[in-house]
């Protein structure tokens, strides 16, 4: 099981917390634009027009064609948060993401380490179907060497590996909902958005994924303590996610440890360009994985196996 990787002695560890194969190793609202797309319906508050309003948050993103500015794309901002030994961590990421392509590229920001070590640089992450690529990855990687992740092998299918929640899954995780309660109408950024809060169940939303979503979303349909994840999703008028938060959690050492992801969406139609890296700038050598108390797990990067569940 992918938590099985999250590994902290507490304290001077904390920022190692989220720690399973990729930058977590290291370190354990916005105004949007116009555009067009359909309008949410006012019976979109609650009942039957509430759940489909939430289920169709990945499809809205999606846009209905190639001219369309409703959505196709955004800027993203991310943070995922946890606590170990009383001290609580927050990775931050920020960048773009087009949602026909389902393909993105982020930089995230790991916390400072309390211990005093060596502040790790930022990450660069590459999204992509099925895959993520990341740049100053660490653990023994060289420093203009890519690492690629098969998100279809990781038991958590990447919604917490690499830090950052790829956006399309994390809107295609609403797809499991069966239902919702309108908490009411906020302002995020100066936009008005509608609030619901709910829970997903992961395999109901892997079934109802897009083909690409699919393996990932399955994976991690047994990767976590519960198949269910409860969120916060705030749509604006256009039905367009504009936020959502998910609180995942797994067992760790016995213990039940939650992290709480949340992604940000504004910027809708902007350019993204995600060209991946060629196979020869590619690291295939040994990754270390985890670190406990003088131990360490390695493996070989370019194809990662998946973490053994529990």
């Amino acid at each position: 099981m992918v938590v099985q990787q999250h590994r902290s002695g507490g304290g001077t560890r904390a920022v190692r917390a989220l720690a399973v194969v990729g930058v977590m190793v290291a370190a354990a609202g916005c105004a949007g634009d116009g555009g067009g797309g359909d309008r949410a319906a006012a019976d979109d508050r609650s009942g039957p027009g509430a759940v489909t309003a939430v289920r169709r948050a990945a499809a809205v993103l999606v846009g209905p064609g190639s001219g369309s500015a409703a959505a196709g794309s955004a800027e993203v901002v991310t943070s995922m948060e946890t606590a170990a030994g009383g001290t609580r961590v927050t990775i931050r990421g920020k960048g773009t993401y087009d949602f026909r392509n389902q393909s993105g590229r982020l930089k995230v920001v790991l916390p400072q380490d309390p211990a005093g070590e060596d502040e790790h640089r930022p990450i660069t992450e590459l999204l992509a179907p099925g895959a993520l690529y990341m740049m100053n990855r660490g653990a023994g990687v060289p420093v203009d060497k890519w690492v690629r992740i098969d998100t279809t092998a990781l038991a958590d299918g990447n919604l917490v590996t690499g830090g950052v929640t790829d956006p399309m899954a994390a809107a295609e995780l609403l797809g499991g909902v069966s239902a919702v309660t309108y908490v009411g109408e906020t302002d995020l950024a100066g936009v008005t958005v509608r609030h619901y809060r709910g829970t997903s169940d992961i395999g109901r939303a892997a079934r109802r994924a897009s083909a690409a979503s699919r393996g990932a979303l399955t994976a991690a349909a047994n990767g976590f303590r519960t198949d269910t994840v409860p969120f916060d999703a705030y749509l604006d008028e256009q039905g367009r996610l504009r936020k959502v938060r998910h609180r995942f959690s797994f067992a760790n050492e016995g213990e039940t440890r939650e992290v709480v992801s949340t992604t940000l969406l504004y910027g809708f139609g902007v350019t993204v360009s995600v060209p991946l890296p060629d196979a020869r700038d590619i690291y295939t050598g040994e990754i270390e994985q985890g670190r406990a108390a003088g131990t360490s797990d390695r493996t070989r990067a370019g194809s990662e196996p998946s973490p053994g569940r529990s």
